[in-house]
């Protein structure tokens, strides 16, 4: 049957061809029928013939070769395709490649089932779109030229011809489109005079597949006499390309004691060849596999999809026994379906079994031991567990919990990141006196859950018996800071206070002196055996070793153990003020004109070191004027300001003027202090004080004095 439906579709495609070009007798290199179709068999039989393949060089087949795309087939001396075994499944088409010295050629056999022969008979008698022959009357016949990719040279050669049935003289082919007069330019030409068509190079089908071309009849002028016809092109897929894994690398996951048949992951390679044929179908196969235990064959290739799965048991992908958690695949990817003839590539695909928390950690031991100073903090011990689940997971690392024997949150535990240990740490210092004995009791968790089926046991609860160690201790300052007041000024060898210090290690009879640490103003003293502090110099307030009305001094107590040790007791002494500081006056000097029109001179302002009520407000008076006129005066503006006024205007010359400032403490101080004014003058804006008269309420002053004590 198979042969007969391939006989009746060569048969009307010859009468096609004869009934419309009988006239065209010319030997034409090459096949001569290009495209077969035959109907899908249920089996190609061994040695049958499946058609028969008529090829000539017009030079009588000189050592003519044939060559199959698919190896289960053969092409005789006689040109019959014939399986060399029995055959279920060929694919959707088979390639004729035939060589000889002077010529080849490329014949395609489309294999259709039952339902596709109408189709295929159809596609014979679609004559514009592929024969070539016109609907309406044309002279041209341009068919179908299929050409094999990748041919060797020599070029140009013959791949087909046009045909014309105008016969005027001087008529010419003409050819145009991409590959011709279009980029890439030059890789076909025609014949103007015999119409055959010829290719320069050797052509990629994965480049351009299909060219478009058009043929026109001119005569001699360039005048088109018919046309244009589309001529069409299509280049045959070789296997020329291997397939390629573009997408690494490739890295799959899978959970310890999966199921069989678990999907890891997807490898997919690509084929840059014709996707319809059997160039570009690919399947897939597992080459190697590193490590090889505990089964040379933990994973299985879907051939056709490259699905990735265990084929293992559930047991056997235990991560904890296994030598490593990598596997290493070699996988392979072959076209031609997987034939032997078919092209490979191969890719590595990494499979890593992730772990799951299926071990609980367990204490190396039941029992630690720790010393500790009294006193001191820090870590003391480490505790060591075991965990055959993956490092670096939540199922590995450990989380500590103290459950019992820390009432007073003196230990604290954590987790050493890059070990996993537990440091256990004082935070809080023991006291050998109170306890010299703590036992705790600690458990070990991991971050992650456990699996359902496993629960921590014994093994992950241990005890940890700490011993203190006695120090001698220093003594302890009580209350420390020490705080007392005291006014300043008091008489040297007061008492100021008695401290109060007592030894810690109540089991050690001790004794306690005292000694001065830093006293910054060098004011105390204290009692080597009772601890009084008395002054040694007078306290001030005012002094810049006191801050915010407080002096700080700090004392030793110091027992008498081996070696000696030492505690620091701090006092604050607040310094109540008393009135011992006279206020100052500030400016000392003034400058005025000569003819000023506003004798207001200066502002003055009162200062005092000591605290409110010793301060303001201020009292301010000149002191009593000589001659007959009174020359200036002075005015309070507020508590801690007063003004002086000129009642004149005065020659130009230096005036000291006595001003006595008063504060308020009880009893009050009293500050006279001169003010020097000078009376200048003024030009241009330019003020001239150089002295002319010395200073002329000073010498009157003097004369009157004199003058007062002769009358005497």
């Amino acid at each position: 049957m198979q042969h007969k439906t391939q006989l009746t579709l060569s048969f009307l495609l010859s009468q096609v061809l004869l009934l419309a070009f009988a006239e065209d007798l010319e030997c034409i290199p090459g096949f001569q029928q290009k495209v077969f179709y035959i109907e899908q068999p249920s089996e190609f039989t061994e040695d049958q013939p499946v058609l028969n393949l008529v090829f000539d060089d017009c030079q009588g087949n000189n050592k003519l070769n044939f060559e199959v795309s698919n190896p289960d087939f053969k092409v005789e001396s006689d040109g019959s395709l014939v399986a060399i075994k029995n055959v279920s499944e060929a694919g959707r088409a088979l390639f004729v490649h035939a060589r000889t010295e002077h010529a080849e050629d490329m014949a395609e056999i489309l294999i259709v089932g039952a339902n596709e022969k109408h189709s295929a008979l159809k596609e014979i008698f679609k004559m514009e779109g592929n024969l070539g022959i016109p609907r309406q009357k044309r002279a041209i016949l341009a068919t179908p030229i299929l050409i094999p990719e990748n041919q060797r040279p020599p070029f140009p050669r013959s791949v087909g011809k046009v045909i014309s049935s105008e016969g005027a003289e001087g008529a010419k082919f003409r050819l145009s489109g991409k590959g011709v007069d279009q980029e890439p330019k030059g890789i076909f030409r025609i014949n103007e005079i015999s119409g055959e068509v010829s290719v320069t190079r050797a052509l990629d089908r994965e480049a351009i597949a299909n060219y478009e071309l058009e043929v026109e009849v001119t005569d001699l002028s360039g005048k088109i006499i018919d046309g244009p016809v589309r001529l069409d092109v299509s280049v045959i897929d070789q296997n020329d390309n291997r397939p390629m894994f573009k997408e690494g690398p490739y890295v799959g996951h899978v959970m310890e004691g999966s199921p069989t048949g678990t999907t890891v992951m997807r490898m997919t390679a690509f084929d840059a060849d014709d996707s319809s044929t059997d160039n570009a179908l690919l399947r897939y196969n597992i080459l190697k596999q590193t490590p090889t235990k505990p089964s040379p064959n933990m994973f299985y290739i879907d051939p056709e999809k490259g699905d990735i799965v265990t084929v293992v048991s559930p047991v056997l992908l235990d991560r904890e026994t296994m030598e490593t958690p990598k596997y290493e695949l070699v996988i392979e990817a072959k076209d031609m379906g997987g034939l032997d003839v078919g092209l490979t590539g191969t890719a590595t695909a990494t499979i890593l079994i992730d772990d799951k928390n299926d071990h609980p950690p367990e204490f190396t031991k039941k029992e630690f031991q720790a010393t500790v100073k009294e006193g001191v903090t820090g870590v003391i011990v480490n505790l060591t567990v075991g965990d055959r689940d993956d490092p670096v997971t939540g199922a590995w690392r450990a989380v500590y919990t103290i459950i019992n024997g820390n009432p007073g949150q003196s230990f604290e535990i954590h987790t050493n990141p890059q070990t996993n240990e537990g440091m256990l740490s004082v935070v809080k210092p023991l006291d050998y006196e109170i306890s010299a004995f703590h036992t705790l009791l600690i458990k070990v968790e991991n971050e992650d859950p456990l699996i359902p089926d496993i629960a921590y046991g014994p093994s992950s609860t241990a005890t940890v018996q700490i011993t203190v160690e006695d120090v001698n201790e220093g003594p302890v300052f009580h209350p420390n800071p020490m705080t007392v007041t005291k006014q300043e000024n008091i008489s040297i060898g007061s008492v100021v206070l008695t401290v109060n210090a007592t030894d810690p290690d109540t089991l050690q009879h001790q004794t306690i002196r005292y000694s001065v640490y830093k006293d910054p103003a060098g004011w105390l003293e204290i009692n080597p055996t009772n601890g009084t502090i008395g002054t040694t110099a007078v306290l001030d307030r005012e002094s810049p070793y006191v801050h915010n009305n407080v002096y700080t001094a700090l004392f030793l107590a110091i027992d008498s153990g081996n070696p000696p040790a030492t505690g620091t007791g701090t006092l604050h002494i607040t310094l109540e003020d008393v009135n011992d500081n006279m206020p100052s006056l500030y400016p000392t000097l003034a400058k005025v004109c000569d003819d000023a029109k506003d004798l207001r001179v200066v502002v003055l302002g009162a200062s005092d070191k000591d605290l409110h009520p010793n301060t303001d407000p201020f009292k301010f008076e000149l002191s009593k004027q000589s001659g007959p006129d009174k020359l200036w005066r002075i005015n309070k503006l507020n508590n801690t300001h007063a003004q002086v006024i000129l009642l004149q205007n005065l020659k130009k010359a230096n005036y000291n003027i006595p001003i006595s400032v008063t504060d308020s403490g009880k009893p009050p101080l009293t500050n006279t202090t001169e003010l020097k004014l000078q009376v200048c003058s003024c030009k241009k804006s330019k003020m001239d004080c150089s002295a002319t008269d010395a200073l002329h309420i000073g010498m009157t002053l003097i004369l009157l004095s004199l003058f007062s004590l002769f009358c005497l």
